[in-house]
């Protein structure tokens, strides 16, 4: 039988002194255009010819393909026979586990979602409005005194807070504000700025814990322009609301209108395992369709298409025929998003592992491919709603479950693949930590779902010792993830390490911007020897 790159990756771990025995390419791109493919067919010739022996190939639409239409699988069969030409094995990735809008295209209710309890509403002339359970509020920026503190590069301009060439310098002003547990707040300020190096930014502590990771989206130069940001408190009575700038170089930056509400069903999430509940203030529960209209968020995850969520938007409105006065306490969950619009599905929910499953069967159907990569990467919200709280499992638990569950999808759908995944949620070193950003819990025990046989791509580059090693003790085929938009001469530390580890056996040119013009320098770095000789270029 000829020996392909799959059975290589069991052969004796690589050293520093010999050449990787597998060398891929990373490739996002939408394969439904054209242009892309044209793109791609330039790029794995130019691959060929440097030595790269196979693609990990990333597409959204790989979590959709039952709406992809001819020409997007014309595509794909292009793109095979090119490879094919290259001598480059395609990698699919599946399961987009953390980035997870591919799948929740499908049905944006399935998002992990953060809980709310008893929020107030009173009945006004058939409405049910938010009332503020504590009022909460912020002062103006010309109030300094009323602000806890601020830092030195921050001065107050005509009821603006105003930066000016911080150099480096943190720029904040902060105001520590009084908030009931798991309740959904809206902040909202203005910005302005003229050629500011730097990044303007809301965050939200509660005992050193972060509570918002959005981006705000800030232009280096912009008139005044309004910005959000939502956070749940959690079970915190008492949160530090920033407004500043922790990289500023140069540059001028202003805050206007510091703006704090508390706002309900923002996103509401409905689904069995994120149940809404409203009663009155005496606990009788009321019934959806009778008492009150049916709740939901129309632009949830909608706009502007499935899978798509907005930090903000108004929220609905909740009719009722209740009279006016009646107390409502309302109890829902909600998604948060993580910086540009990441939200992650919820592992715990049955038609979550449907949509999985369904996935692999199209993506092998389409791609026939010898190996696939597992998507688990920087899930970021987890061990929330209903689904997961009822398990009684930690995050960790949580994970090991799933990612032995996709590996076994993989096993049934293509019997005899290779299998690979990330490191980072699977590495105590890396991710796989206790209260990492909006996970409940401790994701340590997460790599207890991989068998040694699923290769782990590693991109820990800080601590790369301590990750290699970790892999490597555990047995697991290993695939360094190096370049990441740097230096293409990087992965020679990472070598170098790997060299006191062994169970290398492949390296990763790994942009996420398309960035690609050092793919030839990256893999002349990975020769022990520079008369190694080129691979043959591909038939014309």
């Amino acid at each position: 039988m000829a020996l392909t790159f799959l059975t290589l990756m069991l052969c004796a771990p690589a050293h520093r002194e010999s050449p990787p025995q597998h060398r891929w390419l990373y490739c996002s791109f939408n394969l439904w255009v054209d242009a892309n493919v044209n793109m791609l067919d330039a790029l794995f010739r130019r691959a060929c010819k440097a030595g790269y022996t196979g693609v990990l190939l990333s597409d959204s639409k790989f979590g959709k393909l039952a709406a992809m239409d001819d020409r997007y699988f014309r595509n794909v069969d292009r793109i095979k026979r090119i490879a094919a030409e290259c001598k480059l094995d395609i990698i699919p990735a599946v399961f987009a586990l953390g980035y997870s809008e591919s799948i929740l295209w499908h049905d944006p209710n399935l998002a992990e979602a953060l809980p709310v309890r008893d929020a107030l509403f009173v009945v006004r002339n058939g409405v049910a409005k938010l009332v503020p359970d504590p009022p909460v509020s912020l002062p103006d920026f010309r109030d300094l005194k009323a602000w806890d503190w601020k830092d030195d590069t921050v001065a107050i301009e005509s009821a603006a807070a105003c930066v000016k060439d911080p150099q480096g310098k943190n720029a904040r002003i902060v105001k520590t504000v009084a908030v009931h547990p798991f309740r959904q707040y809206h902040v909202s300020v203005r910005v302005c700025t003229r050629d500011f190096a730097g990044t303007p930014e809301i965050k939200v502590l509660a005992n050193n814990r972060s509570l918002v990771f959005s981006n705000l989206g800030v232009k280096q130069t912009q008139d005044w322009t309004e910005h959000h940001a939502v956070f749940n408190s959690l079970e915190h009575d008492k949160v530090a609301i920033y407004f500043g700038c922790w990289d500023g170089r140069t540059g001028t930056l202003g805050w206007k209108d510091p703006y704090l509400e508390e706002v309900g069903l923002l996103n509401v999430v409905r689904r069995d395992g994120a149940p809404l509940t409203v009663r009155r203030d005496n606990g009788e529960t009321l019934r959806e369709g009778t008492d009150f209209d049916r709740i939901i968020d129309p632009r949830m995850g909608t706009v502007p298409w499935n899978g798509a969520y907005k930090v903000w938007h108004a929220p609905p409105i909740i009719r009722t025929p209740l009279p006016d006065g009646t107390r409502l306490r309302i109890s829902y969950y909600h998604v948060v998003t993580i910086y540009d619009g990441q939200v992650m599905i919820c592992p715990s929910e049955p038609r979550t592992l449907e949509l999985l499953r369904d996935e692999a069967r199209r993506v092998h159907a389409a791609w026939g491919a010898k190996a696939y990569m597992m998507s688990h990467d920087e899930i970021r919200v987890l061990n929330w709603d209903g689904s997961c709280a009822r398990r009684k499992l930690s995050p960790g638990e949580i994970l090991a479950d799933n990612v032995k569950t996709c590996i076994n999808i993989l096993d049934e759908v293509a019997p005899g693949a290779a299998i690979y995944v990330w490191s980072d949620m699977f590495d105590p070193h890396h991710n796989a930590v206790a209260d990492y950003y909006l996970v409940r819990g401790d994701l340590a025990g997460s790599w207890k779902g991989l068998d040694p046989r699923v290769g782990i791509v590693v991109w820990n580059f800080d601590k790369r010792d301590e990750s290699l090693k970790w892999f490597a003790q555990r047995r697991h085929p290993i695939i360094i993830a190096g370049y990441y938009d740097g230096t293409p001469q990087s992965i020679r530390d990472w070598l170098a390490s790997a060299g006191r580890f062994g169970g290398v056996s492949g390296v990763m040119y790994t942009t996420w911007r398309q960035q690609y013009a050092d793919l030839e320098e990256f893999a002349r770095h990975l020769r022990s020897d520079p008369s190694e000789p080129r691979r043959s270029e591909p038939r014309p």
